[in-house]
């Protein structure tokens, strides 16, 4: 059963575009969907992090604001990563979830327990992924994971949000 949910994120939780000046990146696009999956995976006792290959402020400000469980970025090795994260968090490769879009992303598939991919990811991914989501980067890719992750424990899209829509407040929720 999967227990965490890492998500690579530009191309994943965003685009993949990143907006520069002369100081460097200034701003990434985060679909809001994607905030509302770490809240619905956190109602259901599962944990969820990023494991990117860069860093960057916008997305720093990003991890903060939705209080991922798990926090890797800045290393393209991550198969070295996902090493670190289970022993750090008590899991086995079978209780995670990865959601990745390029080449760097290719060292786990066929190791954790399911490999996302969404629907514009790298044609070699494509072909590694256990599920390929029906969107693209950075349009909700994270929530159609979570739901899919929730589905497979047998969960209705009603039993999924329930507990959500029975009390919500902007301080259960984040999106």
């Amino acid at each position: 059963m999967i227990e965490l949910v890492l998500f690579d994120v530009d191309g994943v939780l965003t685009d993949g575009t990143i907006w520069m000046d002369a100081d460097g990146e200034v701003a990434k696009g985060f679909h809001v969907h994607d905030g509302l999956a770490v809240s619905l995976l956190r109602t259901h006792g599962i944990r969820s992090g990023v494991l990117s290959g860069k860093t960057s402020k916008p997305l720093d400000a990003r991890i903060a604001q939705l209080r991922f469980d798990v926090s890797v970025t800045g290393t393209l090795d991550k198969r070295d990563a996902l090493q670190r994260i289970m022993t750090e968090q008590g899991v086995s490769a079978d209780q995670i979830a990865y959601v990745g879009d390029d080449v760097v992303d290719l060292p786990l598939a066929g190791v954790v327990g399911r490999f996302y991919a969404p629907a514009d990811a790298h044609p070699l991914v494509l072909q590694a992924a256990d599920v390929v989501l029906n969107r693209a980067g950075g349009r909700g890719v994270g929530r159609e994971a979570a739901e899919h992750v929730l589905a497979s424990r047998g969960l209705t899209m009603q039993e999924m949000y329930a507990s959500m829509l029975e009390g919500i407040t902007t301080s259960h929720v984040v999106q």
